[in-house]
């Protein structure tokens, strides 16, 4: 089993170092996507007239939205590949590269302004995720399958999953019918608990093809076969109410509130399934959580400043209450807001139609 981490005095393993360069550059990439996918949503809203928000799938024709795709796909493949390396409790939190990186694409590409406060929340995201880094408990060494698979069948972790499963359901079933469209809180609550699921069946089966390759065939195992149907059910329902998400609201309002909500539940579905922190000293798992609260605080520092900057001069009588508030119980106010935008993209490209 592995030991301590950076923060117990030893250096970073090998398979560590790998998992980190693999997960930062899963971060550009998936940072990259969602401005991507955006501007695709947007046209293939344009041109159909129905939009994902309400069920629309006419962004499935659209090529933008299949190229944000594709750099998304080669975003999680990286990000598959590092979780085979190292804990998911290292990992994920580097995720916060995506906000940072989507963050500053809005800036240029959807002009999405970013100011001294936004600035200052990618350099607590960076900050905290260094702290992670150091303090990072190491990899464990797995033989088998079957070890995943006896961790999974932990009473404890059993209840996590069953717990997730009802409110998905509930969720998906009753809340999004009536307040998928005004709350955010919805549709980025189901990603985010059927993200953490498939993180870990991803981790369980990037280990078993990583042992594999290695010459310990896992193939033969059902439970191979198991997390490999689970990681696709969690993924396409992701990739939905992802869309869902990214189509009703701002970008800048999806991706912290995503990264936030899937961090923490993907943390703490590791912490009960892999026992992570287990032989950590407690100095190591205290700057573990700060450093993660550090990442936290900087990905709502940034969804707040850029929620403030996005309230017209017309509509600055809500400026007095908390725009990130108003955003996550209600989402009116930046929905207006988006269409608004949208409606100015849509002349724009009736223009260019007409030359």
């Amino acid at each position: 089993m592995g030991g301590g981490g950076g923060g117990d005095g030893q250096e970073l393993s090998t398979d560590n170092v790998k998992g980190i360069v693999l997960a930062l550059l899963s971060s550009g990439f998936i940072g990259a996507s969602f401005i991507i996918k955006k501007k695709g949503l947007r046209r293939a809203a344009v041109a159909s007239g129905i939009r994902a928000g309400v069920g629309g799938y006419s962004y499935l024709l659209e090529p933008l939205w299949w190229v944000g795709m594709i750099t998304m796909i080669v975003g999680e493949v990286a990000n598959f590949v590092a979780y085979a390396f190292a804990p998911a409790v290292l990992v994920t939190p580097l995720g916060a590269l995506s906000i940072i990186v989507s963050a500053v694409l809005a800036h240029f590409i959807l002009n999405e302004r970013l100011h001294a406060l936004g600035v200052l929340g990618c350099v607590m995201c960076i900050a905290g995720s260094v702290v992670i880094v150091i303090h990072a408990p190491q990899e464990q060494e797995i033989t088998s399958v079957r070890e995943i698979w006896n961790m999974a069948i932990q009473p404890a972790f059993l209840l996590y999953v069953a717990s997730v499963i009802v409110v998905v359901f509930v969720l998906v079933f009753h809340f999004s019918p009536l307040y998928g469209q005004s709350n955010v809180l919805i549709y980025t609550a189901i990603c985010s608990l059927m993200g953490s699921l498939s993180v870990m069946s991803v981790k369980a089966l990037g280990t078993s093809l990583k042992l594999t390759f290695e010459g310990t065939n896992q193939l033969v195992y059902p439970e191979t076969w198991f997390f490999m149907l689970v990681v696709a059910t969690c993924v396409l329902t992701q990739m939905n109410y992802l869309n869902k998400a990214l189509d009703t609201f701002n970008t800048a309002i999806v991706s912290p509130i995503y990264y936030v909500m899937f961090t923490t539940l993907t943390i703490l579905a590791s912490v009960i399934m892999f026992k992570d922190w287990s032989g950590q000293s407690l100095g190591s798992i205290t700057s573990e959580i700060c450093g993660l609260i550090v990442v936290l605080s900087g990905t709502i520092l940034l969804h707040v400043t850029k929620d403030y900057e996005r309230i017209p001069q017309s509509r600055s009588i809500y400026a007095p209450l908390s725009p990130s508030l108003t955003t996550r119980l209600n989402g009116e106010l930046l929905k207006q807001v988006d269409d608004d935008r949208a409606h100015d993209e849509e002349k724009a490209l009736r223009r260019q139609e007409m030359y």
